[in-house]
């Protein structure tokens, strides 16, 4: 997928994507390619994917928020009553390189991101990656999720590890809840975590897009305080 043919999917889903943040987007191709020439973080024949496997699929909880807590959106964006809100804090837990960190920080730049891992090569391409495309919303840390000292309103992760795994990560650290993107038939994992049905929310990228590469992949809401209607 090229930037153009990335640019027309986001002109399409989010149109009230603005000209500076498309910007951002663009300038993501070439510092990949750069940092990942020095720290391969992304496969090499991975690359050339970067906008589909990536960015793409990192917004694919951007959509999920937009479609399922319109309010929270808004509130993320800056928008309408909640530009002088207090901005919500958001861990992206085991981010790698950057994903879905940054992609989500150029979506949402009234929030403020900490992008964390415990691998430092990778935070450090995370960090030149932010700083490059101009975010001013986001922090690195070189931690592992137990040692971080604060809290967060929201986690967002992809596929860093089994939920059962995931869940004593991050017991203490979100007071919303948690957006992950997984793919594949999830019970027995929703199960070994022990999470109950009713708080968790699983909707197919499907829903959003056609492209077969998302077939099976799926945002999944984890919500401790809320009752999702099944």
């Amino acid at each position: 997928m090229t930037f153009n043919e990335f640019k027309t999917i986001i002109e399409d889903k989010f149109p009230e994507v603005s000209a500076q943040q498309m910007a951002q987007f663009e300038k993501m191709d070439a510092l990949y390619r750069d940092w990942n020439s020095k720290i391969n973080v992304v496969s090499r024949k991975d690359i050339d994917e970067l906008y589909r496997h990536h960015v793409q699929h990192s917004l694919g909880i951007a959509a999920y928020i937009r479609t399922h807590m319109p309010d929270v959106y808004e509130r993320l964006r800056g928008e309408g009553p909640y530009s002088i809100a207090v901005p919500l804090k958001i861990l992206d837990l085991g981010t790698g390189g950057g994903f879905p960190g940054i992609p989500l920080a150029v979506m949402f730049p009234h929030a403020e991101f900490t992008l964390c891992d415990s691998i430092g090569k990778k935070i450090t391409v995370a960090t030149e990656v932010a700083k490059g495309i101009g975010l001013t919303n986001v922090k690195t840390v070189n931690a592992r999720a137990e040692s971080l000292p604060e809290t967060f309103d929201y986690i967002v992760s992809r596929a860093v590890t089994s939920l059962e795994n995931f869940m004593p990560w991050v017991k203490g650290k979100y007071n919303e809840g948690i957006l992950y993107l997984k793919g594949g038939d999830l019970t027995e994992e929703i199960s070994a975590a022990r999470l109950k049905q009713e708080h968790v929310d699983i909707w197919p990228l499907s829903n959003w897009t056609e492209d077969p590469f998302f077939e099976t992949k799926q945002v999944i809401y984890i919500n401790l305080h809320k009752k999702f209607c099944k």
